[in-house]
Order: structure tokens, then C-alpha cells, then sequence
């Protein structure tokens, strides 16, 4: 289990795409409120466009237009976005690869008090996503998983600071994954639900250090679970519904001006169908800005679920996530490389036969290049390897696949 809010604000600077950078001017909706509209123009080369051994390569072509927005109130804003993808592939594939996504965001940040004082905090976010068959592990939220699905968060943060030195927070979330199986093409995929409550407390011990204290909550409901692939099975009645809980302690503060971090270690437990389960558990997070033009990020967190893969199943999921951005030629040009990798094991399967470990690391190198304040260029070159193994017979297998990206934008 992993907080929502910082985890997901940070992968989503990190991992930034093309359509996600930061676009000069916009327009100007009265003194407070902004609107940049933006649409990018693709072809992405692929040498395995169905994540297989086989590796079948094509090529696609994308359009994605989309637009930001940005207004400031006295001692509030509001941020938010909307977006939207089709990806046409070439000829050599059916109609069937062809695909649209799109997704919208709000986050909302209010405060009575400035540069950290005594006084309250509010933040609330939320997202929806309907995304299309390719999934890139690299996108903020991203699967690793190729199969459509629709994707939403809810999440909410009221922190008081009672002193210079005493904070503390609650914090809730809901979340929502539901795949769109074809069960009588491959086997199905299992979306789930989590609502999640959770408190924090925090102590200056100095300038540059909070001693932190965290404790979370959260009930799941996994999804699909009457799947006719598994139509044959009458004796293993299983319970979609499990919970958790989870505490942890650290360290996390603004070190300078240019360097934040936050770590948090300690223990999980979770329940899932009459089995208990522990394990030690962590959320790091940290941003290092090196110098006016280089920036760095770290994150990585450790959480239960139920699984997505294996029907009857829990999962213990590790990530880990690296980049590395740097500006230069007046801004124009921005070169970043950025890595993420993902486990995921089953420590509790109702067909013990079947259990097995899921493994993704992916590498991109991204360049963007600003040429006036409407028109831009962007590529990006990226890599995949992924592993599976299992007990099951046949049950190791793995692929890789990369892919070359360039493209255009056009802003206002």
C-alpha cells in the first residue's frame, strides 16, 4: 500500500511524455485562469507489437490533442487536464490493433497559511482513464499489461501544523481498475477496487529532517470473478472481497531548496481468502534539482492487492522508478532518460500449481526541442524486457520489444 497523492504527482513529473511538458503561454481566460491547448503528432516503430516471442513488428501512427488548465484564486488553485489518443497501426494488421484512449485529471489545493507556517492544508485530486490495448509500464499508472481497461482515483489530504515543528495529516482514496476481457480469445485479466483511510504525523527534529509515523487502512474488491473462462470450477467458492492494513515510520523533509525526500519503512498485513499474510513494506520518494538545468528523481514502494493475472490470488507488488532530466540551450532542449521496474509475486494462490512471478524493467531516452512558442519536435527511444515464471508447466516465458518514437506538437 502506497500514498496515493505523493506517489502519483512524482511518477507523473518523472515519466513525463511529450504532451505532458510544460507549454509557455496559453490562453488567458480573465486575470486568473489558464487554457493551453496542445496536439501531438506521431509514428512509433515497434518490434513486438503484441508483447510475444514471436515478435511481429509495425509500425503506428498517433494523434493526440488535449489542453490544460490552470486557475489561481487568494490562497487556492485549480489544475487540471484533459487528453485524448488514437493510435492507427499499419496495414499488416487487422482494424482490430487500431485504438483510442483519453483520460481527464483535477487537483484542487487550498492553504490559510505560507511557506509552511501554522495553519491548514487541502488537497484534493482525481482522475479517470479509458485506456486502449498498449499499456507502457513507462506511463504514470501504467500496467506493463496490453489490454484495455478503464482506470479512475479518488483522493483527498487535510493536513494541520499545529507548530513550526508538529504536523500531522488523514487521508483517503478510492480507486477503480476494470479490464475488458475477451474471453473466448485469451484468458481474462481482473480489475479490483480499494478504498483506503490513513493517518500521519510528523516532528521536526532540525531544519532538514521530519521524523514521520504512517498508518493505513484499506478494504479491496476484486473484479471479474465470475468469468466464464473459469465456468468449470464448482468447488473453489472464492471471496472477492480482502483488507489490510499497514505501518510504517521514516524520515522525510525539504533538505535545501533544491533537495526533498521521504522514506518510510515497516509492515503490511492482508487478508485474502482465509489467509493472512505479512511482509515488510516501504514508499521512497526524493527529488534532487543538481542545478538549474539538471533535475533527478527516485521512487519506489512496496503494497498488496489483489491480483490482476491469477484468478484466487494476492500479489505483492514491487516497484522501483528512476530519471534524470536536463534543459539547456535556453530551455529548449530537453534530453531525459528515465527506468522502471516492476515485480510482482503471489504469496497466496487457490491453485497452488499455477503460482508463479511476473518481472518488467523498462529504459527510455527521450529528446524534446522547443522551436518557437506553437511548434515543437520530440523522439524517444525505448526498451522492455519482461519475465514470467511459474510452477505451472510452461510455465517460464519472456519477451522483449522496443520502440522508436518521433514526432511533432503544436501548442498555443
Amino acid at each position: 500500500m502506497k500514498k496515493i497523492l505523493f506517489a502519483a504527482a512524482m511518477a507523473a513529473v518523472m515519466v513525463a511524455q511529450a504532451e505532458e511538458l510544460d507549454r509557455p503561454g496559453g490562453i488567458k481566460i480573465g486575470q486568473r485562469m489558464t487554457l493551453k491547448p496542445y496536439v501531438n503528432f506521431s509514428f512509433t516503430y515497434d518490434s513486438n507489437v503484441d508483447s510475444t516471442k514471436k515478435k511481429a513488428d509495425g509500425q503506428s501512427w498517433c494523434v493526440s490533442p488535449g489542453a490544460t488548465l490552470e486557475y489561481t484564486g487568494d490562497n487556492w488553485n485549480l489544475t487540471g487536464g484533459i487528453n485524448y489518443q488514437y493510435h492507427a497501426y499499419s496495414s499488416k494488421y487487422s482494424s482490430s490493433h487500431n485504438n483510442s484512449s483519453l483520460g481527464e485529471n483535477l487537483i484542487f489545493n487550498w492553504s490559510d497559511s505560507e511557506n509552511g507556517g501554522k495553519g491548514w492544508h487541502l488537497m484534493l485530486s482525481e482522475s479517470f482513464q479509458m485506456i486502449s490495448q498498449d499499456d507502457d509500464a513507462m506511463n504514470d499508472g501504467g500496467r506493463g499489461v496490453g489490454r484495455d481497461r478503464q482506470q479512475a482515483n479518488f483522493a483527498g489530504v487535510l493536513e494541520r501544523r499545529f507548530t513550526e515543528q508538529l504536523h500531522a495529516n488523514v487521508n483517503a482514496s478510492y480507486y477503480y481498475l476494470n479490464y475488458h476481457n475477451k474471453e473466448m480469445s485469451y484468458a481474462p485479466l481482473y480489475g479490483w477496487t480499494r478504498w483506503m483511510v490513513g493517518v500521519e504525523m510528523g516532528y521536526a527534529a532540525s531544519k532538514w529532517t521530519d521524523l514521520l509515523i504512517a498508518a493505513n487502512y484499506a478494504g479491496y474488491t476484486q473484479e471479474n470473478m465470475s468469468s466464464k473462462y473459469y465456468a468449470w470450477d464448482t468447488q473453489n467458492h472464492i471471496d472477492n472481497d480482502s483488507s489490510g492494513y499497514s505501518v510504517m515510520g521514516g524520515i522525510g523533509s525539504y533538505m535545501t531548496e533544491r533537495i526533498s525526500y521521504k522514506v518510510l519503512v515497516g509492515w503490511s498485513h492482508y487478508d485474502y481468502c482465509n489467509s493472512s499474510e505479512n511482509a515488510p513494506t516501504y514508499m521512497i520518494s526524493a527529488n534532487w534539482k543538481m542545478t538549474d538545468n539538471w533535475n533527478m528523481m527516485l521512487l519506489g514502494s512496496r503494497y498488496y492487492s489483489p491480483s490482476e493475472t491469477a484468478r484466487g490470488s494476492s500479489a505483492l507488488t514491487d516497484t522501483l522508478s528512476w530519471g534524470i532530466a536536463h534543459s539547456m540551450v535556453r530551455g529548449k532542449v530537453r534530453v531525459s532518460f528515465d527506468t522502471a521496474y516492476r515485480h510482482t509475486e503471489h504469496p497466496f494462490n487457490t491453485y497452488n500449481q499455477n503460482d508463479y512471478e511476473h518481472d518488467i524493467a523498462t529504459a527510455r531516452l527521450s529528446l524534446n526541442y522547443t522551436i518557437n512558442r506553437f511548434v515543437g519536435v520530440f523522439t524517444s527511444f525505448e526498451y522492455q524486457q519482461a519475465w514470467y515464471s511459474g510452477t505451472a508447466k510452461n510455465g517460464n516465458y519472456d519477451y522483449d520489444r522496443w520502440r522508436a518514437t518521433v514526432g511533432f506538437r503544436l501548442t498555443y
